[in-house]
């Protein structure tokens, strides 16, 4: 009659052992980490789907060349005047719109279910989110490149000189950051990218237009001059215009930055908590 022996119960523990990564455990990722991560994530998915950089290369060239040649003649008489401008608004509605990408690959994660797969990791729970904000600031810095040195090589001359444009940028990046929170949070509320997309859209068409970006309001009606003068775009603009032609003043940087923190005050609460209590 054969018998089966059983291992023995030390001799399965030390089996387990053996099969286990030698070593301590890894200490759980700090939130500066995890977010770095993340972030680096975002920047190889430019990587892989490069089309994905359209908006900020094709966009800014193409409305630079339209406004200028198109309109410039019939608005500032020149189009090398009109140039002077514009450009600096062209680069602030550039960035603006490039914002949006960051509500569409929040919701296309959570429709693709990756978004749960972040939920479950041993990680700070927004770190996707910051991540995908700081990785963001390489597509603005990227439009905010093409379009100075289009404008550049079409003739614009910021007498602000290189710090100037330099400030400006950095300027335009940090109300750009804060814009974003908003469409993180639109892009946990709808239910599809496109939706994301589109509402966006229908906010960010008559902020851009209804300011100062093309024209001076002062040859607008006064009641769409209240709204105008009164639009965070135009006081962005006006900053930005001002450090690249050397005429800014605190009062007009200072505007930018409080409408900055009072959205990131208002909105990056908010769309951690439901991105932390999404179902």
């Amino acid at each position: 009659m054969n018998t089966t022996s059983n291992p023995s119960k030390p001799e399965v523990d030390e089996a387990l052992r053996s099969a286990l990564a030698p070593g301590n455990r890894p200490e759980k990722a700090s939130g500066l980490t995890s977010s770095l991560v993340f972030g680096w994530r975002a920047i190889l998915k430019i990587k892989y789907v490069p089309e994905q950089l359209l908006d900020v290369t094709m966009f800014p060239i193409m409305f630079t060349l339209m406004f200028t040649y198109l309109f410039g003649g019939a608005i500032a008489g020149s189009t090398s005047e009109y140039l002077q401008f514009l450009l600096p608004g062209i680069l602030v509605q550039t960035v603006v719109f490039t914002s949006i990408y960051t509500g569409t690959a929040l919701n296309t994660d959570i429709s693709k279910g990756t978004f749960d797969r972040f939920r479950s990791l041993p990680i700070w729970g927004p770190s996707p989110l910051v991540g995908a904000l700081l990785a963001d600031t390489i597509r603005y810095s990227i439009a905010s490149s093409i379009v100075i040195v289009l404008g550049l090589i079409l003739g614009f001359r910021p007498e602000g000189g290189a710090l100037g444009v330099l400030l400006g940028v950095m300027l335009l990046l940090v109300f750009a950051f804060s814009l974003s929170w908003i469409f993180t949070t639109l892009g946990l509320v709808m239910r599809t990218p496109n939706a994301v997309m589109g509402v966006s859209m229908v906010v960010l068409f008559p902020l851009t237009f209804a300011s100062n970006v093309f024209v001076d309001p002062r040859t607008m009606p006064s009641w769409l001059q209240a709204f105008v003068e009164a639009n965070p775009i135009t006081l962005l603009v006006t900053a930005v215009r001002g450090l690249m032609q050397g005429t800014v003043t605190i009062n007009q940087i200072a505007a930018v930055l409080i409408a900055s923190v009072v959205i990131v005050v208002i909105f990056a609460p908010l769309t951690i908590y439901l991105y932390c209590n999404k179902k």
